[in-house]
Protein backbone atom coordinates (compact mmCIF):
# COMPACT_ATOMS: atom_id res chain seq x y z
CA UNK A 1 0.00 0.00 0.00
CA UNK A 2 1.39 3.42 -0.91
CA UNK A 3 1.59 6.77 1.03
CA UNK A 4 -0.16 9.47 -1.22
CA UNK A 5 -0.98 13.08 -0.44
CA UNK A 6 -3.83 14.54 -2.49
CA UNK A 7 -3.42 18.78 -3.28
CA UNK A 8 -6.83 20.03 -3.55
CA UNK A 9 -9.63 19.10 -2.10
CA UNK A 10 -12.06 19.73 -4.29
CA UNK A 11 -13.91 17.57 -6.16
CA UNK A 12 -12.05 15.56 -7.87
CA UNK A 13 -9.29 15.52 -4.73
CA UNK A 14 -12.11 14.20 -1.99
CA UNK A 15 -13.26 11.53 -4.47
CA UNK A 16 -9.71 10.47 -5.12
CA UNK A 17 -8.28 11.03 -1.38
CA UNK A 18 -11.55 8.77 -0.36
CA UNK A 19 -11.45 6.23 -2.71
CA UNK A 20 -7.66 5.44 -2.36
CA UNK A 21 -8.07 5.59 1.47
CA UNK A 22 -10.53 2.91 0.71
CA UNK A 23 -8.47 0.85 -1.30
CA UNK A 24 -6.23 0.81 1.98
CA UNK A 25 -3.74 3.37 1.00
CA UNK A 26 -2.41 5.75 4.24
CA UNK A 27 -3.95 9.08 2.30
CA UNK A 28 -3.50 12.72 3.38
CA UNK A 29 -5.54 15.44 2.31
CA UNK A 30 -3.93 18.82 1.83
CA UNK A 31 -5.93 22.28 1.22
CA UNK A 32 -5.13 25.70 1.78
CA UNK A 33 -8.82 26.32 3.08
CA UNK A 34 -9.16 25.53 7.07
CA UNK A 35 -12.76 25.15 6.43
CA UNK A 36 -12.47 22.11 4.35
CA UNK A 37 -9.56 20.59 6.43
CA UNK A 38 -11.30 20.97 9.42
CA UNK A 39 -14.70 19.24 7.71
CA UNK A 40 -12.69 16.12 6.40
CA UNK A 41 -10.97 15.65 10.30
CA UNK A 42 -14.48 15.88 11.66
CA UNK A 43 -15.10 12.98 9.26
CA UNK A 44 -17.60 14.90 6.83
CA UNK A 45 -17.30 15.79 3.51
CA UNK A 46 -16.93 19.64 1.86
CA UNK A 47 -18.18 18.47 -1.00
CA UNK A 48 -21.69 17.55 -1.87
CA UNK A 49 -21.69 14.11 -3.83
CA UNK A 50 -23.30 10.91 -3.56
CA UNK A 51 -21.87 8.85 -1.47
CA UNK A 52 -19.46 10.82 -0.57
CA UNK A 53 -20.25 11.62 3.20
CA UNK A 54 -20.46 7.96 4.68
CA UNK A 55 -17.08 7.44 2.71
CA UNK A 56 -15.75 10.35 4.21
CA UNK A 57 -16.75 9.42 7.28
CA UNK A 58 -15.79 5.90 7.88
CA UNK A 59 -12.32 6.61 5.98
CA UNK A 60 -11.25 8.76 8.56
CA UNK A 61 -12.43 6.74 11.34
CA UNK A 62 -10.49 4.18 9.96
CA UNK A 63 -7.18 5.71 10.19
CA UNK A 64 -6.72 5.77 6.55
CA UNK A 65 -7.57 9.28 5.53
CA UNK A 66 -6.97 12.73 7.35
CA UNK A 67 -6.72 16.57 6.19
CA UNK A 68 -3.65 18.74 6.91
CA UNK A 69 -3.24 22.29 6.03
CA UNK A 70 0.29 22.04 6.39
CA UNK A 71 2.01 21.42 2.76
CA UNK A 72 5.41 20.26 4.14
CA UNK A 73 4.27 17.50 6.68
CA UNK A 74 2.43 16.14 3.69
CA UNK A 75 5.17 15.42 1.62
CA UNK A 76 7.34 14.17 4.30
CA UNK A 77 4.80 11.82 5.45
CA UNK A 78 3.99 10.74 1.70
CA UNK A 79 5.65 9.00 -0.85
CA UNK A 80 3.57 10.12 -3.80
CA UNK A 81 1.59 13.52 -4.38
CA UNK A 82 -1.55 13.81 -6.49
CA UNK A 83 -2.15 17.65 -7.50
CA UNK A 84 -6.36 18.62 -7.86
CA UNK A 85 -6.46 21.65 -8.31
CA UNK A 86 -8.30 23.38 -10.33
CA UNK A 87 -7.59 25.25 -13.84
CA UNK A 88 -10.33 27.70 -14.85
CA UNK A 89 -10.21 29.62 -17.75
CA UNK A 90 -7.27 32.83 -18.10
CA UNK A 91 -9.57 36.01 -20.10
CA UNK A 92 -7.81 35.30 -23.25
CA UNK A 93 -9.60 31.64 -22.74
CA UNK A 94 -6.38 30.07 -22.29
CA UNK A 95 -5.76 27.41 -19.67
CA UNK A 96 -5.50 29.44 -16.04
CA UNK A 97 -2.54 27.71 -14.34
CA UNK A 98 -1.89 29.34 -11.77
CA UNK A 99 -3.23 27.16 -9.03
CA UNK A 100 -1.18 24.48 -10.48
CA UNK A 101 1.69 26.12 -10.60
CA UNK A 102 1.44 27.25 -6.86
CA UNK A 103 1.14 24.26 -5.51
CA UNK A 104 4.14 22.61 -7.58
CA UNK A 105 6.24 25.67 -5.99
CA UNK A 106 5.59 24.81 -2.10
CA UNK A 107 5.47 20.98 -3.39
CA UNK A 108 9.54 21.94 -4.79
CA UNK A 109 10.19 23.41 -1.39
CA UNK A 110 9.52 20.94 0.82
CA UNK A 111 11.22 18.46 -1.52
CA UNK A 112 14.22 20.35 -1.09
CA UNK A 113 14.97 19.15 2.44
CA UNK A 114 13.36 15.56 1.61
CA UNK A 115 16.05 12.68 0.96
CA UNK A 116 13.04 9.87 -0.21
CA UNK A 117 12.24 9.49 -3.64
CA UNK A 118 8.99 11.59 -3.99
CA UNK A 119 6.74 11.51 -7.15
CA UNK A 120 4.56 14.45 -7.96
CA UNK A 121 1.26 13.70 -10.40
CA UNK A 122 -0.74 16.23 -12.13
CA UNK A 123 -4.40 15.17 -12.38
CA UNK A 124 -5.80 18.83 -12.86
CA UNK A 125 -6.90 19.12 -16.46
CA UNK A 126 -3.76 21.42 -18.68
CA UNK A 127 -3.44 21.45 -21.80
CA UNK A 128 -0.16 19.46 -23.55
CA UNK A 129 3.01 20.79 -22.58
CA UNK A 130 1.94 22.26 -19.56
CA UNK A 131 3.28 19.57 -17.26
CA UNK A 132 6.59 19.90 -18.82
CA UNK A 133 7.49 23.57 -19.42
CA UNK A 134 5.04 24.90 -16.53
CA UNK A 135 4.95 22.42 -13.82
CA UNK A 136 8.34 21.09 -14.00
CA UNK A 137 10.25 24.15 -14.32
CA UNK A 138 8.69 25.36 -11.20
CA UNK A 139 9.30 21.66 -9.20
CA UNK A 140 13.27 21.71 -10.50
CA UNK A 141 13.81 25.23 -9.55
CA UNK A 142 12.14 25.53 -6.13
CA UNK A 143 13.42 21.96 -4.81
CA UNK A 144 16.88 22.30 -7.14
CA UNK A 145 16.94 18.77 -7.63
CA UNK A 146 16.15 17.07 -11.29
CA UNK A 147 12.79 15.87 -12.98
CA UNK A 148 13.09 12.08 -13.83
CA UNK A 149 16.39 12.00 -11.22
CA UNK A 150 15.78 13.33 -7.69
CA UNK A 151 11.72 13.25 -8.07
CA UNK A 152 9.62 11.36 -9.87
CA UNK A 153 6.93 13.37 -12.47
CA UNK A 154 4.02 12.09 -13.97
CA UNK A 155 0.66 13.47 -15.49
CA UNK A 156 -2.80 11.23 -14.58
CA UNK A 157 -6.26 12.75 -15.49
CA UNK A 158 -9.18 11.75 -14.21
CA UNK A 159 -12.64 11.04 -15.47
CA UNK A 160 -15.19 11.63 -12.94
CA UNK A 161 -18.19 12.88 -13.58
CA UNK A 162 -20.53 14.56 -11.02
CA UNK A 163 -22.88 13.00 -9.05
CA UNK A 164 -21.08 9.80 -9.88
CA UNK A 165 -17.53 10.13 -9.50
CA UNK A 166 -17.21 7.06 -6.95
CA UNK A 167 -18.39 4.42 -9.39
CA UNK A 168 -16.08 6.72 -11.91
CA UNK A 169 -13.29 5.84 -9.68
CA UNK A 170 -13.74 2.10 -9.68
CA UNK A 171 -14.86 2.24 -13.52
CA UNK A 172 -13.69 5.11 -15.76
CA UNK A 173 -14.54 3.63 -18.87
CA UNK A 174 -10.65 5.44 -19.88
CA UNK A 175 -7.62 5.09 -17.62
CA UNK A 176 -4.62 6.69 -19.35
CA UNK A 177 -1.25 8.04 -17.41
CA UNK A 178 1.94 9.63 -18.63
CA UNK A 179 5.28 9.90 -16.70
CA UNK A 180 8.74 10.49 -16.73
CA UNK A 181 10.16 7.97 -14.45
CA UNK A 182 10.03 4.55 -13.96
CA UNK A 183 8.97 4.34 -10.39
CA UNK A 184 6.30 6.54 -11.20
CA UNK A 185 5.38 4.47 -13.73
CA UNK A 186 4.90 1.68 -11.43
CA UNK A 187 3.13 3.74 -8.93
CA UNK A 188 0.47 4.73 -11.08
CA UNK A 189 -0.11 0.99 -12.71
CA UNK A 190 -0.17 -0.49 -9.04
CA UNK A 191 -2.91 2.17 -8.51
CA UNK A 192 -4.83 1.28 -11.47
CA UNK A 193 -4.05 -3.04 -11.69
CA UNK A 194 -7.49 -3.77 -10.92
CA UNK A 195 -9.46 -1.75 -12.87
CA UNK A 196 -11.98 -3.17 -15.25
CA UNK A 197 -10.72 -0.95 -18.67
CA UNK A 198 -7.74 -0.89 -20.97
CA UNK A 199 -5.08 1.04 -18.81
CA UNK A 200 -2.86 2.74 -21.50
CA UNK A 201 0.54 4.30 -20.80
CA UNK A 202 2.07 6.93 -22.60
CA UNK A 203 3.97 10.09 -22.92
CA UNK A 204 2.80 12.82 -20.83
CA UNK A 205 1.89 15.36 -23.76
CA UNK A 206 -0.07 12.29 -25.12
CA UNK A 207 -2.12 11.72 -21.55
CA UNK A 208 -2.99 15.72 -21.63
CA UNK A 209 -4.04 15.49 -24.96
CA UNK A 210 -6.01 12.69 -23.99
CA UNK A 211 -8.02 14.23 -21.43
CA UNK A 212 -8.66 17.55 -23.67
CA UNK A 213 -9.83 15.68 -25.87
CA UNK A 214 -12.35 13.39 -24.21
CA UNK A 215 -13.34 16.76 -23.03
CA UNK A 216 -13.79 18.18 -26.50
CA UNK A 217 -15.66 15.57 -27.81
CA UNK A 218 -18.01 15.22 -25.18
CA UNK A 219 -18.76 19.05 -25.87
CA UNK A 220 -18.76 18.21 -29.22
CA UNK A 221 -21.71 15.76 -29.54
CA UNK A 222 -23.48 17.60 -26.93
CA UNK A 223 -23.63 20.38 -29.43
CA UNK A 224 -24.20 18.40 -32.42
CA UNK A 225 -27.20 16.71 -31.06
CA UNK A 226 -28.50 20.14 -30.21
CA UNK A 227 -27.95 21.18 -33.76
CA UNK A 228 -29.83 18.12 -34.98
CA UNK A 229 -32.79 18.41 -32.50
CA UNK A 230 -33.02 21.99 -33.77
CA UNK A 231 -33.28 21.12 -37.48
CA UNK A 232 -35.10 18.08 -36.81
CA UNK A 233 -38.24 20.06 -35.42
CA UNK A 234 -38.09 23.06 -37.77
CA UNK A 235 -38.62 19.91 -40.11
CA UNK A 236 -41.82 18.83 -37.67
CA UNK A 237 -39.48 15.86 -37.17
CA UNK A 238 -38.63 14.24 -33.04
CA UNK A 239 -34.60 14.86 -32.85
CA UNK A 240 -34.56 12.53 -29.93
CA UNK A 241 -35.72 9.46 -32.45
CA UNK A 242 -33.19 10.77 -34.81
CA UNK A 243 -30.57 10.82 -32.91
CA UNK A 244 -31.61 7.39 -31.04
CA UNK A 245 -31.75 4.98 -34.21
CA UNK A 246 -28.22 6.79 -34.75
CA UNK A 247 -26.79 6.09 -31.44
CA UNK A 248 -28.01 2.30 -32.39
CA UNK A 249 -24.91 1.88 -34.39
CA UNK A 250 -22.66 0.43 -31.95
CA UNK A 251 -19.79 0.15 -34.85
CA UNK A 252 -19.77 3.69 -34.33
CA UNK A 253 -18.63 3.35 -31.07
CA UNK A 254 -20.57 6.44 -29.92
CA UNK A 255 -21.94 6.73 -26.43
CA UNK A 256 -25.54 8.12 -26.00
CA UNK A 257 -25.08 9.72 -22.77
CA UNK A 258 -24.37 12.91 -24.56
CA UNK A 259 -26.00 12.20 -27.56
CA UNK A 260 -29.18 13.38 -26.70
CA UNK A 261 -30.44 17.14 -27.93
CA UNK A 262 -31.15 19.46 -24.99
CA UNK A 263 -29.86 22.72 -23.64
CA UNK A 264 -26.08 24.06 -23.25
CA UNK A 265 -23.53 21.80 -22.01
CA UNK A 266 -21.91 23.71 -18.57
CA UNK A 267 -19.99 22.85 -15.70
CA UNK A 268 -16.34 23.07 -14.58
CA UNK A 269 -14.77 21.11 -17.50
CA UNK A 270 -16.00 20.96 -20.95
CA UNK A 271 -16.15 25.27 -21.43
CA UNK A 272 -12.90 26.12 -20.29
CA UNK A 273 -11.52 22.91 -22.24
CA UNK A 274 -12.87 23.82 -25.16
CA UNK A 275 -11.66 27.35 -25.04
CA UNK A 276 -8.69 26.78 -23.68
CA UNK A 277 -7.94 24.02 -27.05
CA UNK A 278 -9.17 26.77 -29.16
CA UNK A 279 -6.57 29.11 -28.05
CA UNK A 280 -3.73 26.32 -28.17
CA UNK A 281 -4.84 25.84 -31.86
CA UNK A 282 -4.52 29.37 -32.19
CA UNK A 283 -1.18 29.72 -30.97
CA UNK A 284 0.27 27.08 -33.24
CA UNK A 285 -1.62 28.79 -36.24
CA UNK A 286 -4.10 25.63 -36.59
CA UNK A 287 -7.64 26.57 -37.81
CA UNK A 288 -10.03 25.31 -35.30
CA UNK A 289 -13.41 25.62 -37.07
CA UNK A 290 -15.09 23.40 -34.77
CA UNK A 291 -14.16 24.57 -31.55
CA UNK A 292 -15.28 27.70 -32.58
CA UNK A 293 -18.92 26.88 -34.00
CA UNK A 294 -19.37 24.46 -30.57
CA UNK A 295 -18.78 27.41 -27.98
CA UNK A 296 -21.18 29.55 -31.20
CA UNK A 297 -23.40 27.12 -31.11
CA UNK A 298 -23.78 26.41 -27.25
CA UNK A 299 -24.24 30.13 -26.61
CA UNK A 300 -27.14 29.74 -29.50
CA UNK A 301 -29.06 27.48 -26.98
CA UNK A 302 -28.78 29.70 -24.12
CA UNK A 303 -30.46 32.58 -26.22
CA UNK A 304 -32.96 29.97 -27.53
CA UNK A 305 -33.98 28.95 -24.01
CA UNK A 306 -34.49 32.87 -23.01
CA UNK A 307 -36.61 33.43 -26.35
CA UNK A 308 -38.81 30.68 -25.35
CA UNK A 309 -39.31 32.08 -21.63
CA UNK A 310 -40.03 35.41 -23.25
CA UNK A 311 -42.36 34.08 -25.92
CA UNK A 312 -44.50 32.44 -22.79
CA UNK A 313 -44.93 36.25 -21.62
CA UNK A 314 -44.72 35.23 -18.23
CA UNK A 315 -42.91 37.83 -15.72
CA UNK A 316 -42.63 35.35 -13.02
CA UNK A 317 -40.66 32.15 -14.11
CA UNK A 318 -40.24 28.86 -12.07
CA UNK A 319 -36.87 26.83 -12.57
CA UNK A 320 -36.67 23.58 -11.90
CA UNK A 321 -32.60 23.37 -11.46
CA UNK A 322 -30.27 25.62 -11.38
CA UNK A 323 -27.02 23.61 -11.27
CA UNK A 324 -25.11 22.39 -14.22
CA UNK A 325 -26.26 19.16 -14.20
CA UNK A 326 -28.89 16.82 -11.66
CA UNK A 327 -27.59 15.37 -9.05
CA UNK A 328 -24.90 18.09 -8.11
CA UNK A 329 -24.63 21.58 -6.44
CA UNK A 330 -21.83 22.82 -8.57
CA UNK A 331 -23.10 25.95 -10.58
CA UNK A 332 -19.74 26.86 -12.75
CA UNK A 333 -20.63 27.98 -15.93
CA UNK A 334 -24.27 26.50 -15.49
CA UNK A 335 -25.94 27.85 -18.82
CA UNK A 336 -28.91 27.70 -16.06
CA UNK A 337 -27.31 30.31 -13.98
CA UNK A 338 -26.29 32.18 -17.20
CA UNK A 339 -30.21 31.96 -18.30
CA UNK A 340 -31.40 32.60 -14.92
CA UNK A 341 -29.36 35.86 -15.06
CA UNK A 342 -30.67 37.26 -18.51
CA UNK A 343 -33.87 37.02 -17.78
CA UNK A 344 -33.87 38.84 -14.04
CA UNK A 345 -31.84 41.08 -16.55
CA UNK A 346 -35.00 41.91 -17.96
CA UNK A 347 -37.19 42.30 -15.51
CA UNK A 348 -38.77 39.08 -14.82
CA UNK A 349 -38.68 37.77 -11.63
CA UNK A 350 -37.19 33.92 -11.18
CA UNK A 351 -37.40 31.29 -8.36
CA UNK A 352 -36.02 28.28 -8.00
CA UNK A 353 -36.29 24.75 -7.06
CA UNK A 354 -33.10 22.96 -7.07
CA UNK A 355 -33.02 20.16 -4.29
CA UNK A 356 -29.00 19.94 -4.52
CA UNK A 357 -28.11 23.55 -4.43
CA UNK A 358 -30.30 23.93 -1.06
CA UNK A 359 -29.12 20.78 0.43
CA UNK A 360 -25.50 22.36 0.33
CA UNK A 361 -26.88 26.09 1.22
CA UNK A 362 -29.29 24.38 4.22
CA UNK A 363 -26.00 22.41 5.56
CA UNK A 364 -23.58 25.05 5.24
CA UNK A 365 -21.49 23.26 2.73
CA UNK A 366 -18.37 24.83 2.60
CA UNK A 367 -18.40 26.94 -1.18
CA UNK A 368 -22.34 26.48 -1.64
CA UNK A 369 -23.47 28.37 -4.38
CA UNK A 370 -19.87 28.38 -5.92
CA UNK A 371 -19.77 28.83 -9.73
CA UNK A 372 -22.76 31.56 -9.21
CA UNK A 373 -21.62 35.07 -10.02
CA UNK A 374 -24.44 36.45 -11.89
CA UNK A 375 -27.79 35.28 -10.54
CA UNK A 376 -28.45 37.86 -7.77
CA UNK A 377 -29.68 36.63 -3.79
CA UNK A 378 -29.70 32.92 -5.26
CA UNK A 379 -30.51 31.38 -1.81
CA UNK A 380 -33.19 33.46 -1.37
CA UNK A 381 -35.13 32.42 -4.50
CA UNK A 382 -34.35 28.93 -3.54
CA UNK A 383 -37.93 26.95 -3.02
CA UNK A 384 -38.21 23.60 -1.51
CA UNK A 385 -41.45 23.18 -2.40
CA UNK A 386 -42.21 22.08 -6.00
CA UNK A 387 -45.93 22.44 -5.57
CA UNK A 388 -45.17 26.52 -4.13
CA UNK A 389 -42.64 27.01 -6.96
CA UNK A 390 -45.75 26.03 -9.75
CA UNK A 391 -48.38 27.83 -8.02
CA UNK A 392 -46.27 30.93 -7.80
CA UNK A 393 -45.34 30.85 -11.34
CA UNK A 394 -46.69 32.40 -14.26
CA UNK A 395 -44.45 29.73 -16.66
CA UNK A 396 -42.18 26.34 -15.12
CA UNK A 397 -39.07 26.19 -17.00
CA UNK A 398 -37.09 22.48 -16.53
CA UNK A 399 -33.68 22.67 -16.81
CA UNK A 400 -32.88 19.32 -14.84
CA UNK A 401 -34.52 16.50 -14.82
CA UNK A 402 -34.93 14.94 -10.94
CA UNK A 403 -37.58 11.65 -11.13
CA UNK A 404 -39.71 12.99 -8.42
CA UNK A 405 -41.11 16.54 -9.93
CA UNK A 406 -42.11 14.44 -13.69
CA UNK A 407 -45.43 13.66 -12.41
CA UNK A 408 -46.53 17.68 -11.21
CA UNK A 409 -44.65 19.27 -13.92
CA UNK A 410 -47.11 16.92 -16.52
CA UNK A 411 -49.71 18.00 -14.69
CA UNK A 412 -48.78 21.33 -14.87
CA UNK A 413 -48.03 21.39 -18.79
CA UNK A 414 -51.92 21.55 -18.74
CA UNK A 415 -52.40 25.08 -16.39
CA UNK A 416 -49.19 27.16 -17.62
CA UNK A 417 -46.91 27.30 -20.08
CA UNK A 418 -43.72 25.00 -19.54
CA UNK A 419 -40.53 25.22 -21.10
CA UNK A 420 -38.63 22.17 -21.06
CA UNK A 421 -35.06 21.79 -21.36
CA UNK A 422 -34.73 18.28 -20.51
CA UNK A 423 -37.24 16.01 -21.48
CA UNK A 424 -39.67 15.44 -19.24
CA UNK A 425 -41.32 12.30 -20.72
CA UNK A 426 -41.17 10.59 -23.83
CA UNK A 427 -44.77 11.92 -24.93
CA UNK A 428 -44.47 15.08 -24.09
CA UNK A 429 -44.40 17.61 -27.66
CA UNK A 430 -44.44 20.93 -28.31
CA UNK A 431 -47.92 22.36 -28.39
CA UNK A 432 -50.72 24.02 -26.39
CA UNK A 433 -48.56 25.18 -23.12
CA UNK A 434 -45.74 22.96 -23.22
CA UNK A 435 -42.76 23.96 -25.73
CA UNK A 436 -39.25 21.25 -25.90
CA UNK A 437 -35.99 22.56 -26.78
CA UNK A 438 -35.31 20.38 -29.40
CA UNK A 439 -38.76 18.51 -29.93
Amino acid sequence: MARISVFGIGYVGVVSAACLAQDGHDVIAVDVDQGKIDAINAGMSPIVEEGIDDLVREMVASGKLRATIDFAKAIHESDLSFVCVGTPSAPDGSVGLNYVTSVCETIGKALADKDAYHSVVIRSTIVPGSTETACIPVLEQTSGKVAGKDFGVGYYPEFLRESTAIADSYDPGLVVFGFMDDKTGEILAHLNKDMPCPVNKVDIRTAEMVKYTSNTWRAVKVTFANEIGNIAKSCGIDGQTVMEILCSDKKAAMSPYFMRPGFAFGGSCLPKDVRALRHLAAQNDTPSHLLNAVLEANEAQIAKAEKMVEKSGAKRVGFVGISFKPGTDDLRESPLVSLAARLIGKGIEVDIYDPFVKEAYDSGTPGAGRGNESVPNLQGRLVGDLDKLINDSGAVLVGNYYNETVDKLKAAAKTRPVVDLTRLHRDLVSGDGYEGICW
